[in-house]
């Protein structure tokens, strides 16, 4: 390299170049040597050949400053085309604050997750499937896609506090979707990365699939002004609302059949007296609790500048108000890029996208007993009536709760280009700050008012280099080789506190003795230290990669990749800290290869990729091995730090043994596929064949109880996804004036578990079991097969005539029929089956656009299949007797349980009184066909552009497009719980989301 840029300059510049580059080098090994070789990063350049080299859309000549754009890609191409794009000019048609809305349905074999309607909560994406069972709410968040924008991989929440959360509903803090920063009208270009060839580029944090964002770059020469901006409602569906009568006449059959007279005496209160107007009243709590909500957004872009330096800017407003308990988020975007080129061969580009997010929370009893992790009297719920329940939302004024997010993300690179050598460094960064201020008072604790304070930050620091060359032995072969180093630090901290018991609801925060020469300075004045408690975790994570990546091309026929790499991280023990992965793909043009004159056959190629990805733990405690953990509380608060005044750490028996020199876990991934068009590409065909094999995952396997702890985190679990994907569209018919265009996409997958740690081959944790040879998303259940009428009706074991028993416990007239799997006549867990799914087992999209002259009409279809839904909601309302008055979160009622189902599904009118709880909820009575189908986007515009009159008055427009939308308008399902999407992570129904609405807008998109 010294000598080539020896020979190309010379005298002063040619010292410049050298110093700058060895002080790039110089800041590379510097950065290299304060870390271990335990440290890796994620990110790196693209590999991609001189002539492939993207033209920006948004200039009419080629610049020197697409290079950027290169960089920010990593992957072209044709090698890697069996991966998706984003259609995102459809997509900025719509309201979407998020990521996930964005990509819902229009990526085949990725499914997202949309638990709530609330704005601003969390989403979750799979990519091809579930790598790994879903035991708690941590493993969601190690099965997410990576997400980049610009080249820098965005850093996500960590899973820190569930440490210290006795319920993972929320995350603790303002739980706020960190992935609402991304705009859909300041993106270009998003990439969606599935097989190993293309994600191999991206390391570690690729394992679960790769969504590349590009954000729209600077323009040369004439100024260009973009304003985008739309004004819509947001519609709630009809609400069924009940009373203390209608509650009562739901109870008397129960009370008729089985109640003794002991169980009438203890009838609840509150359905007691008939004469209570609270309850029995009108009951009209959804005017209150429900509205339809105005949602609107405007964002506005200046971009222009020389061949030497130009710049872009971008800033937007969006507000979405939720339509139900007055929930609403605002977010504020300012992005500014710049790209100077003081000399042909050097480039400087520097990128800022700073983000605030603002989160008017719900008001829902379930989240606020989970803040608090205390629940007081629930005997007596909230009354259904419009007065009493505005009397509780008035107390509830008194109280504040303030939800906050801050977002940065930045780089700065630089790129030396000399001929078809190409060397490139980037500093980059991503930070968020995440903050939840809480004041409750007592009128709503029973007395014990209650303040908090949360703050949490992550950050991630990347610095790459590249160097890439272009090499052309002769007219049909290509090769382009890739070398780069790429170091990744991150760092997740977070501080909580939490107190009970103040002396006055006036004073709303907990203030400390600042005196220092008083002997309770810092102690708390206003709140019992004895009622205080603090929380305060941080973890860092260093990930070191070296990489090489080589690509050939014969004729525009052949192609072959080759990828290289070794990771270290800081996440895995020293004695495996490093892993080296290959990857390779090729491509086969076989059209230009072998039916260059078939004239209705456009295109034909097939491709295929093999490789390895490692995965990284979520957790630094899997490097360590044995260690001490604050870990000395009791049930409920594990976490507690001190013992009689005493600061003190033990064994960390409630959180399982780690062993040591556990080992990296990885992911092999083989797919192939095929692309054809036909009839001057007026039909195009895709389809894609894969095998996902997640390998040496960890588990908390069970562990003797002498040995204190609850579990021993071992090294094994092994799952696999198989599944096809598919695409067809084409141009069915297309005129001068008219065209129509339908589409279909579809994704089927299959997970299944392969092997368990130490060859095991049944695990079971809580509510799930996992079963060798069997899918990772099932529900474990008892088969229900009617109910027992009379006592002739339960069977006698012939051996002992003793009749069938629960777990010890005889069964009787008015309980559930549980299938006796083994025929031992004791139903106990080894008598539960694993059926259904909670994750679909089919997705995709229908879409249909049509376009006459400057109209265009569109719309999308999205559905699920093979997707199971647990109704605990029916549960918990069928086993009254074992909830009421119960202080448990499952025993909350809150506002909303003052509704019925259009549909109500009917069960067996058995006898909740029993024993054996034979309305339990874990029992396929209560596991239901979720799969559904959704109208969910429709719109119409009209393209003004065209117009004779404004192209007179407005010379420089370029695009002035109206427009109309509707979102998510029907649902088309099996499901009597309402909208199957409305589910926890593992399929469960709880009941306490808020739903996602029918929202219309209109809008203007106007380019200048």
């Amino acid at each position: 390299m010294r000598d080539h840029l020896s020979r190309r300059l010379s005298g002063k510049k040619r010292r410049w170049v050298l110093s700058l580059v060895a002080t790039c080098c110089t800041l590379h090994l510097v950065c290299i040597s304060g870390v271990q070789p335990a440290a890796a990063a994620t990110w790196q350049l693209p590999l991609v050949p001189r002539d492939s080299t993207p033209v920006s859309p948004d200039s009419s000549t080629a610049s020197r400053f697409d290079v950027i754009r290169t960089i920010n890609r990593k992957v072209t191409g044709t090698a890697f085309r069996n991966n998706d794009s984003l259609q995102l000019k459809q997509v900025t048609l719509f309201p979407y604050t998020s990521l996930q809305q964005m990509m819902k349905g229009n990526i085949k074999g990725l499914y997202v997750q949309e638990p709530s309607g609330e704005p601003g909560t969390e989403q979750f994406m799979y990519i091809r499937g579930l790598a790994m069972p879903l035991l708690s709410k941590k493993d969601v968040y190690q099965v997410q896609p990576a997400v980049y924008i610009n080249g820098i991989p965005m850093v996500q929440d960590n899973t820190l506090v569930f440490d210290i959360q006795h319920y993972e509903y929320n995350r603790l803090g303002p739980a706020i979707n960190l992935l609402s920063v991304i705009n859909p009208d300041n993106i270009q270009e998003v990439q969606v990365y599935k097989d190993a060839a293309a994600i191999s580029l991206f390391g570690p944090r690729g394992a679960n699939g790769v969504i590349n964002i590009i954000t729209k770059n600077a323009t040369t020469g004439q100024r260009k002004i973009s304003v985008n901006s739309y004004y819509g409602m947001s519609f709630h569906d009809p609400l069924y609302t009940t009373n203390a009568q209608a509650e009562n006449r739901f109870r008397r059959p129960f009370y008729q059949r089985y109640a003794s007279a002991a169980d009438s005496m203890v009838y609840p209160a509150y359905l007691r007296d008939s004469s209570n107007t609270a309850f029995y009243g009108a009951a009209n709590w959804n005017d209150l609790y429900l509205r339809n909500a105005a949602v609107h957004g405007i964002n506005a872009s200046i971009s222009g500048g020389s061949e030497r330096a130009n710049f872009r800017f971008f800033g937007d407003k969006t507000q979405a108000n939720g339509v139900a308990d007055n929930t609403r988020m605002d977010k504020y975007t300012a992005s500014f890029m710049v790209n100077m080129s003081p000399v042909k061969w050097l480039l400087a580009s520097a990128m800022i996208n700073a983000n605030r997010i603002d989160r008017r929370r719900n008001t829902s009893l379930q989240d606020r007993f989970a803040e608090t992790a205390y629940i007081p009297d629930i005997s007596s719920p909230l009354s259904p009536g419009k007065e009493a329940y505005g009397n509780y939302l008035a107390a509830y004024k008194k109280s504040f709760d303030k939800n906050h997010v801050n977002s940065v993300q930045g780089s700065f690179s630089l790129a030396f280009s000399f001929k078809n050598l190409r060397y490139t460094t980037r500093l980059g960064y991503d930070y968020n700050e995440s903050t939840r201020d809480v004041f409750y008072p007592g009128t709503l604790m029973d007395g014990a008012n209650y303040v908090s304070n949360y703050f949490g930050n992550n950050q991630r620091v990347t610095f790459d280099n590249v160097v890439d060359y272009t090499y052309h032995p002769a007219a049909d072969h290509s090769f382009t080789f890739q070398a780069g180093t790429s170091f990744q630090a991150d760092l997740y901290r977070y501080t909580y506190e939490r107190a009970y018991k103040g002396l006055s609801d006036r004073v709303k925060v907990n203030i400390v003795e600042s005196d220092a020469n008083k002997a309770n300075y810092l102690a708390p004045l206003y709140f019992a230290n004895q009622l205080v408690y603090r929380f305060i975790d941080a973890e860092k994570q260093r990930l070191m990669s070296f990489f090489g990546h080589v690509n050939y091309d014969y004729r525009d026929i052949y192609r072959l990749t080759l990828s290289l790499r070794s990771d270290g991280s800081s996440l895995v023990s020293p004695a495996h800290r490093w892993l080296f992965t290959p990857a390779v793909g090729a491509e086969w043009k076989i059209k230009n290869h072998l039916l260059k004159d078939m004239q209705q056959l456009s295109e034909l190629s097939a491709h295929a990729s093999w490789g390895c990805v490692g995965r990284l733990y979520g957790d630094d405690r899997y490097a360590n091995g044995a260690q001490y953990k604050v870990d000395i509380g009791w049930t409920g608060m594990p976490n507690a730090y001190s013992y009689a005044g005493v600061a003190a750490l033990s064994r960390p028996y409630n959180y399982g043994w780690v062993s040591d020199n556990l080992p990296w876990s990885y992911t092999d991934i083989l797919s192939a596929g095929i692309d054809a068009a036909l009839f001057n590409n007026r039909l195009r065909f895709n389809a894609e064949v894969y095998s996902k094999d997640d390998r040496n995952m960890l588990l908390p396997m069970p562990v003797v109880a002498e040995s204190g702890y609850v579990s021993a985190y071992m090294s094994g679990l092994h799952v696999n996804n198989k599944g096809i994907e598919l695409g067809i569209s084409g141009d069915v018919i297309r005129t001068k004036n008219f065209q129509w265009t339908p589409g279909l996409t579809a994704g089927w997958n299959k997970n299944v578990l392969k092997a368990l740690p130490g060859g095991a081959s049944t695990f079971s944790n809580g509510e799930r079991k996992l079963e060798t040879g069997k899918a990772v998303d099932q529900f474990w259940v008892y088969e229900n097969t009617g109910i027992y009428n009379t006592s002739a009706d339960i069977p006698l074991n012939p051996k002992t005539n003793a009749p069938l028993s629960f777990k010890g416990m005889p069964f009787s007239p008015g309980d559930a029929v549980w299938k006796d799997q083994n025929n031992d006549f004791v139903i106990d867990d080894r008598d539960k089956v694993l059926k259904g799914h909670s994750m679909p087992t089919v997705t995709g999209t229908l879409d249909n656009t049509f376009s006459y002259r400057n109209f265009r009409l569109s719309c999308s279809f999205y559905f699920a299949g093979g997707l199971s839904a647990l109704n605990r909601k029916d549960a918990v309302r069928y086993d009254f007797i074992n909830h009421d008055g119960q202080s448990n979160m499952e025993s909350v009622k809150d506002i909303t349980w003052w509704q019925q189902q259009q549909d109500p599904k009917t069960y067996p009118l058995y006898n909740p009184w029993s024993a054996v709880v034979p309305y339990r909820a874990d029992q396929d009575l209560f596991l239901e066909n979720a799969s559904f189908i959704k109208l969910r986007t429709l719109s119409l515009g009209y393209e003004l552009s065209g117009s004779k009159w404004l192209k007179k008055n407005v010379p420089t427009l370029s695009r002035c497009y109206i427009y109309a939308t509707g979102n998510n308008l029907l649902t088309f399902t099996r499901y009597s719980g309402g909208d199957p999407e409305l589910t926890y992570y593992n399929g469960y129904d709880n009941g306490y989301t808020i739903p996602i609405p029918k929202t219309y807008t209109i809008g203007l998109k106007l380019d200048l």
